[in-house]
């Protein structure tokens, strides 16, 4: 086996265990968020929407400037402080009793993300061939179910004695994955060139193609980001028990588990992955219009199977086309703008999702946030088909092999 082989295949090895103990480290306390604080403390779905959202909108949006100062600097550093961030906003996210309390910690968790996701993404981008990502992506959102089903169990188990304590647990994974790093973690540089910060963000900017899919990609996010807010409140309203939520994420694993990765291999000789994309969306779309309809358990679970359904299609495909375009001068800038469609998408989902359902409530329509969501998911299903036109579509990126 040749060096670089070698170093491939050890580097996967290391992303698979360290994006278990960070998918870990986050569904214990996240999910759980929403049902502490509406639920158990009477606030505003809108403040907890904003604590949600204000995460989500740093994390992400700050994502290019992370990613550019990681080309600069390599994954290492970037990558050990931004998870001991993560650890001391969960820390302080224990004993938030005032609302700013808890948007500070989720600002503060945010920056933490901000500096250590997209690294670790480029990484994956650096290490995994080309035509092997597609399937190394649906190993990783495999992981990512079964460490969101773990992660849920733990912290629903948790919570049943006290919130500070799922927090604790939360930050101390976090923790262990910067040791985790530190220790193992070899000094890769990220790009092919030392890019310069600047310079990294301008080649980034100059990619229209890539910033208008990217942009484009906040319809689908507000969608993707209920699982964490509004699906846990309808769960626990409708089952009037926070434990019921793990079942909503016992769903997700089951079904990743079982049917991401065989239809990742199924579909990726057979459809594009702008049809995978496109597909996909569409089932998440269909299934959000009657949630806010459902009277049970049993119907509001076969839409979220529905809905995750659609997420098994998708995200292997959106996760494999943006490494596709990403120029490999610059990967650390490219993977952080990838997130800003996140960011956008996230903060309106948790704040407006929050807002709605609030409406929704107060004047006894609870379908009306899914109603809305419904629109925002066709409007993006029709602007990514415009995009993904033959006349508007070019070659991705072509890169070489090199571990440089």
């Amino acid at each position: 086996m040749s060096g670089i082989s070698q170093a491939r295949r050890l580097g996967k090895c290391f992303l698979l265990m360290d994006n278990m103990l960070v998918v870990l480290g986050f569904f214990v306390v996240f999910p759980l968020i929403s049902i502490r604080f509406v639920d158990q403390m009477g606030w505003a779905a809108l403040v907890v929407g904003i604590a949600l959202g204000l995460r989500q909108l740093v994390q992400q949006g700050l994502g290019i400037f992370g990613g550019a100062i990681a080309d600069r600097l390599g994954a290492k550093p970037m990558i050990i402080t931004g998870m001991l961030l993560r650890a001391a906003g969960f820390a302080s996210m224990a004993v938030a009793d005032a609302p700013w309390l808890l948007w500070l910690s989720c600002i503060i968790s945010g920056v933490g993300g901000t500096l250590f996701d997209p690294p670790r993404s480029a990484l994956v981008i650096k290490l995994v061939r080309p035509a092997q990502r597609g399937r190394f992506f649906s190993l990783l959102m495999m992981q990512d179910s079964a460490g969101a089903v773990t992660g849920a169990l733990l912290g629903s188990w948790l919570l049943q004695f006290n919130f500070s304590l799922v927090c604790a647990i939360g930050a101390v994974i976090f923790i262990l994955c910067a040791l985790f790093n530190l220790w193992l973690l070899p000094a890769y540089k990220l790009s092919t060139i030392r890019t310069p910060v600047r310079e990294g963000m301008a080649i980034v900017l100059k990619d229209k193609r890539f910033v208008t899919y990217v942009l484009t990609l906040t319809g689908y996010y507000m969608l993707a980001v209920q699982v964490m807010l509004m699906l846990p409140i309808m769960v626990n309203n409708i089952a009037g028990t926070p434990a019921a939520v793990k079942w909503m994420y016992a769903i997700e694993a089951t079904l990743s588990l079982t049917l991401l990765y065989p239809i990742a291999r199924y579909s990726e000789q057979r459809f594009s992955l702008e049809q995978r994309l496109m597909a996909g969306l569409l089932l998440m779309t269909v299934s959000m219009v009657p949630m806010g309809l459902s009277s049970s358990l049993q119907q509001l679970f076969s839409l979220i199977c529905v809905f995750y359904f659609g997420a098994i299609i998708a995200e292997p495909a959106r996760e494999t086309l943006s490494a596709s375009l990403a120029d490999s001068r610059a990967r650390g800038s490219y993977m952080g703008f990838s997130r800003l469609g996140l960011a956008f998408g996230g903060a309106l989902g948790y704040a407006g999702g929050g807002w709605l359902f609030d409406v929704g409530h107060d004047f006894n329509q609870p379908e009306l946030p899914w109603a809305i969501l419904g629109i925002i998911g066709a409007m993006t299903l029709m602007l990514l088909w415009w995009q993904f036109l033959p006349e508007h579509v070019k070659s991705p990126v072509t890169e070489t092999d090199k571990l440089g």
